[in-house]
């Protein structure tokens, strides 16, 4: 047993934290999230903030004394980030979805315009330009005012919003991808207006350069947009699961009972629900009536439909397939299985990968970087460049010649090229796009992996422990021998052990009682009832303690087992079975045997984890000659027996002294075991605490979805790790090239215009890359 030293009084009381989401609009890069977290961090009462450019939300850990969620969202918008409570306890998941669908529609709308727009500009820029590149002349489009004009609208129209947000933020100390941008056209388009007004300067126009800029800049926006909706469309699927209206019915049991729909918001628990063939479960509950197939792909991933019968469960939002059913609810509301996996996705894809905490902090600083960069290329090429490379002012030593023999131009070109160029984006999209895809492909197939810090957490692994009962086998053992040693008739031990496990609630104890019925004995009189986790129950039947557990428990209140009677014991042992002692008044007066069977996935499970270099433990309650057998039958080398409750998270951390360790379970016995170790995998139907606990949560009955999640979770941080080493890997070689760094020795040269069509490029190819991730993971 694992004893906590109590802590002294403390007369200072502890502030209450609460936790607080907001909907935050405007973000454009990893900068904004940066600055929003430091936005929030810096207020008096604010104790943590985790921001998602993706999800567009921001977690807040709050004192509620000290600050209110409406000033947060206030200060927010303020700046240029309109932020929203989001107020989970008022909306429905339809709500959501709803609210989601129309937001997403009014996106659409605007994505449209963006596209038109950014096409406009980029064909009359380029129509404007064929006798550059040897074509036709074309009136009107080919004249200098035309394109004055052109530009003038680009800047006014699609451009004013860019422009704006980039200065809102950089005079809020809080430089963007918008403050870039805006930058970068601006001084493209007052050079060239200056060029224009005063032609005796001898300076070239380069109106199409702001033009194009926006152009790529919206058309790169839009493809963005459209692969980020992609990416989540899988959460918005799961949010459109549940039904609005449920059929509420009186008398369960009567064919002639009316029955009334209702939004499904009103069914209260223990009310009956009908469900037709061909609707969705609106509720969860349990089947009273009625026999039928029930397809749970969208909530398991289990892709054949599961025969269902009285006494079984059915889940909110899967499809009522083939007969007529009636429910008794047990679940409502944020209580279901489905709204209990939509919170946890969105906590997932809330939650950062530490590796993501790097990429956020570079990104806060990079704006300031890339504009000193900037000033320091011009100052550079004016300065110095020009007069140490002369040639670069001569348009033939360009392979992409900007036609610039003004050592001004050329300066300022170079540094227009470097504002827009440099891609934060990229960096703030590397982690959130590959989580909120790996995340969403885990919840399609049943596999509820619950952040980005999970993912970083199964390619260190060295083993994976496993629980035996309910993990390894079934958890439905039955009754196969019992007997009893002074007498007592073997009818009375099984009646007695019924009777006191009518108590508890373990497979080993339903076990028992249903041996019981199938006997058709009846239970006794028995009251004070008293369960000690992992060890037994005992109760006061008929004026007699009786305990009923495994032998070092009993031992431990003084019971005995003669030495005669161990061998009978020991066969069962060695066969595999699980013994359970009973005893009567300080004497041990039988056994009862139960077999549970292996999962029939357990041996390929196992085995494929050894393939994979990783070292399988086996940690159970149960007797070593059991726990024996069943690790002979798995390969399984290393084996831990007799292990209480309380003992198992010591144990795991003794294991962790010397490697990193996944702990596989899914009773509320595993659930500080699960905690204690590097990664903690439950499986379904697994125990509320233990599914809290737990990294990972596995909703189907497979235990090879171990398997899949770890594979999923390798895959996921992968694309990260690619994404990461794209976006930095770009700017790394983007910046110096488009700060000139070829021109002297290779003519090599960036206009602003292709400067930003690379940077919308690499936006693309990161959110692209994490979409990938769906083909390598098809059912």
């Amino acid at each position: 047993m694992i004893q906590l030293s109590s802590k002294p009084e403390s007369k200072t009381p502890q502030p209450s934290v609460e936790t607080v989401t907001l909907d935050v609009q405007g973000m454009k890069c990893a900068g904004c999230v940066s600055a929003v977290e430091r936005q929030l961090t810096q207020q008096s009462g604010v104790i943590s903030a985790c921001v998602n450019l993706i999800t567009e939300v921001a977690v807040i850990d709050y004192e509620p004394q000290t600050v209110k969620p409406d000033t947060l969202a206030e200060k927010l918008t303020k700046i240029g980030f309109p932020s929203d409570i989001r107020s989970a306890q008022t909306l429905t998941p339809q709500q959501v979805h709803l609210n989601q669908s129309q937001r997403r529609e009014e996106e659409a709308k605007q994505q449209k315009i963006n596209l038109v727009t950014a096409a406009i500009l980029l064909i009359f820029s380029t129509l404007g330009h064929l006798e550059h590149f040897g074509g036709p002349t074309i009136p009107i489009i080919s004249n200098l005012w035309f394109h004055w004009g052109l530009a003038t609208l680009a800047i006014l129209i699609p451009g004013r919003e860019i422009i704006i947000d980039g200065w809102r933020g950089l005079s809020h100390g809080m430089a963007n991808m918008n403050t870039l941008v805006g930058l970068g056209t601006l001084s493209a388009y007052i050079t060239s207006c200056v060029a224009f007004l005063v032609p005796s300067l001898g300076w070239e126009c380069f109106f199409d350069e702001p033009v194009m800029l926006l152009g790529f800049i919206l058309l790169g926006r839009t493809l963005e947009k459209q692969a980020r909706n992609r990416a989540s469309s899988a959460l918005e699927a799961l949010m459109a699961l549940q039904p609005t209206l449920a059929r509420l019915v009186g008398d369960p049991f009567s064919d002639d009972s009316s029955s009334i729909e209702i939004p499904v918001e009103q069914v209260r628990v223990g009310e009956y629900v009908k469900v037709l063939p061909g609707e969705k479960i609106p509720v969860d509950g349990e089947i009273v009536k009625g026999k039928t197939a029930i397809d749970e792909s969208l909530v398991t991933g289990e892709s054949v439909p599961v025969a269902k019968e009285t006494g079984d469960k059915a889940i909110a939002g899967t499809l009522n397939q083939s007969g007529v059913i009636t429910l008794k609810t047990t679940q409502v509301g944020e209580n279901t299985t489905l709204a209990q996996i939509i919170t946890s996705v969105e906590t997932a894809q809330t939650r950062k990968a530490p590796i993501q905490q790097l990429a956020d902090t570079v990104a806060g600083y990079f704006a300031y970087g890339v504009m000193g960069l900037a000033s320091v290329t011009f100052l550079f090429w004016f300065t110095v460049g020009t007069n140490s490379y002369p040639q670069v002012l001569n348009p033939s030593h360009t392979e992409m010649a900007m036609g610039s023999t003004s050592p001004m131009l050329l300066s300022l070109k170079l540094a227009i090229a470097v504002l827009v160029v440099a891609c934060p984006c990229a960096l703030g999209l590397a982690t959130p796009t590959a989580i909120l895809v790996g995340t969403s492909i885990g919840s399609e197939r049943g596999l509820l992996i619950k952040g980005g810090d999970v993912l970083e957490k199964v390619h260190q692994l060295d083993g994976v422990i496993f629980d035996k009962t309910g993990t390894l086998t079934v958890g439905h053992p039955s009754v196969t021998d019992y007997f009893t040693f002074d007498g007592m008739s073997s009818q009375s031990l099984l009646q007695l052990a019924a009777t006191v496990e009518s108590g508890a609630n373990h497979p080993l104890g339903l076990a028992i009682l249903e041996k019981a019925q199938q006997e058709g004995l009846s239970l006794l009189q028995a009251e004070d009832f008293q369960t000690e986790a992992g060890s037994g129950v005992q109760a006061i039947v008929e004026g007699k303690i009786v305990w009923l557990g495994n032998e070092g428990w009993l031992q431990e209140k003084g019971l005995i087992i003669e030495e005669d009677e161990k061998n009978k014991i020991n066969e069962l042992t060695q066969a595999g079975k699980t013994v359970v002692y009973l005893g009567v008044e300080g004497s041990i007066k039988g056994v009862l045997a139960l077999k549970d069977n292996l999962r029939p996935d357990a041996k390929q499970t196992v085995s494929e984890l050894q393939k994979r270099g990783l070292e399988v433990i086996l940690l159970t309650g149960d007797h070593p000659q059991v726990a024996q057998t069943i690790a002979t039958q798995l390969n399984i080398s290393q084996v831990f027996a007799e292990i209480r409750p309380g003992e198992k998270a010591a144990m795991v951390e003794a294991l962790q002294k010397n490697k990193k360790v996944a702990m596989v379970g899914d009773g509320i016995n595993d659930a500080p075991a699960l905690a204690q170790a590097n990664l903690g995998i439950s499986l379904q139907g697994s125990t509320q605490v233990a599914m809290e606990t737990a990294d990972i949560v596995l909703m189907s009955d497979r235990l090879f979805d171990v398997i899949t999640a770890m594979d999923l979770s390798l895959g996921t941080f992968r694309k990260i790790r690619q994404n990461l080493i794209w976006a930095l890997g770009y700017n790394t070689f983007a910046i110096p090239i488009a700060a000139g760094i070829l021109l002297p020795s290779f003519g090599v040269i960036l206009s602003p215009a292709l400067a930003a069509g690379l940077m919308a490029f690499s936006s693309v190819t990161v959110v692209t890359n994490s979409l990938l991730l769906r083909y390598q993971f098809r059912h």
